[in-house]
């Protein structure tokens, strides 16, 4: 029997929750496919989905989560098979994949060069976070999108994971299209993390499945997680110092015209009249902070790509999601 209901919220409009039957999957996944917000079930805590290839829809999932900074997002696959086609998983992560997959374990390797990870899913770096979740609404909801689905915890950044459909509402009603309601997540502990970045597996994040079963898979002992400044959010693949994700450009932040020799990196149309020849990209030409986080790493990587030595920032609104786009301006400004 389907069944579906609509929770009712005094300040803001109400976020649509349907019982995770086939025909809700199905509309969930054709959600997902055209840009939405989808929160789902999993075995530790419901998380916030979007279609991970896409950064305009990873960008809504930062906005509703009022998350202050663009950390990398785990991307939830169907299979083994799915994670090979988006990152070069060692063997010792293989081992892991095989022996804990579906499950609490997320793995954090090189990006594949057939990754359809966004760079903003991916925080701008080389590598990518996976998760085989071993949940059937999760996994069913995943085959039915077809693609990678990068989903952080249902709930504004700084509140307590939710575990079930409700406090989902409570966190975030009116900015998600469709919230699956499959029970409660029976863990309500949030997936372990390894690292295959560095020279050795380091555990990035403790979680549902202990360090000792890891090394004991492993048959070796992991490193520890990097150091992190007090206050951040958890950093999930590297981005823990200042200066980080940095262009070989140099940045000049909140610049009010182009200087000679300077590229510009615009937002809102105001370095384009500074010098009509200078090569010059908007991150939205209609001042859309959206589709600013949408762009922020794809044109950091085009100035490389045209070899720019110096860029200069226009000024970028620090309300809503202009907060993380100039957090990460500034790591990547930072002196290196």
């Amino acid at each position: 029997m389907r069944r579906e209901s609509v929770m009712r919220s005094s300040d803001a409009a109400s976020a649509r929750v349907a019982f995770a039957d086939d025909a809700a999957i199905d509309r969930g996944a054709q959600i997902l496919r055209d840009g939405g917000l989808v929160a789902f079930p999993t075995e530790t805590v419901y998380g916030l989905g979007a279609d991970a290839s896409s950064s305009q829809a990873v960008a809504k999932i930062y906005q509703a989560k009022r998350r202050p900074s663009f950390n990398p997002l785990i991307a939830h696959v169907a299979c083994l098979e799915a994670a090979r086609r988006e990152a070069r998983l060692p063997s010792a992560a293989i081992k892991l994949a095989t022996k804990f997959w579906p499950g609490p374990l997320t793995l954090v390797a090189p990006a594949a060069e057939t990754c359809s990870v966004c760079d903003l899913a991916r925080a701008g770096l080389d590598s990518v976070a996976l998760r085989v979740p071993a949940n059937r609404v999760a996994l069913a909801l995943i085959r039915a999108a077809g693609r990678p689905i990068a989903a952080p915890s249902a709930n504004r950044s700084g509140h307590v994971s939710p575990v079930t459909a409700a406090h989902v509402v409570a966190d975030l009603d009116g900015r998600v299209d469709l919230v699956l309601d499959g029970g409660r997540a029976n863990m309500g502990l949030e997936s372990t993390i390894v690292s295959f970045v560095g020279e050795k597996p380091a555990i990035l994040r403790p979680g549902a499945i202990a360090r000792a079963e890891i090394a004991a898979a492993l048959g070796m002992e992991l490193g520890a997680a990097p150091e992190q400044e007090a206050g951040e959010a958890p950093i999930l693949a590297g981005g823990t110092a200042k200066s980080h994700d940095a262009p070989r450009a140099s940045l000049r932040l909140d610049a009010a015209e182009l200087r000679p020799g300077e590229a510009g990196l615009d937002f809102g149309g105001a370095l384009a009249a500074s010098d009509p020849s200078a090569v010059v990209l908007d991150l939205s030409p209609g001042g859309d902070l959206v589709e600013a986080a949408a762009n922020v790493f794809s044109f950091l990587r085009e100035f490389d790509a045209r070899g720019c030595a110096a860029v200069a920032v226009a000024p970028i609104p620090r309300h809503g999601l202009g907060e993380a786009i100039n957090d990460r301006l500034r790591r990547a400004a930072a002196p290196r």
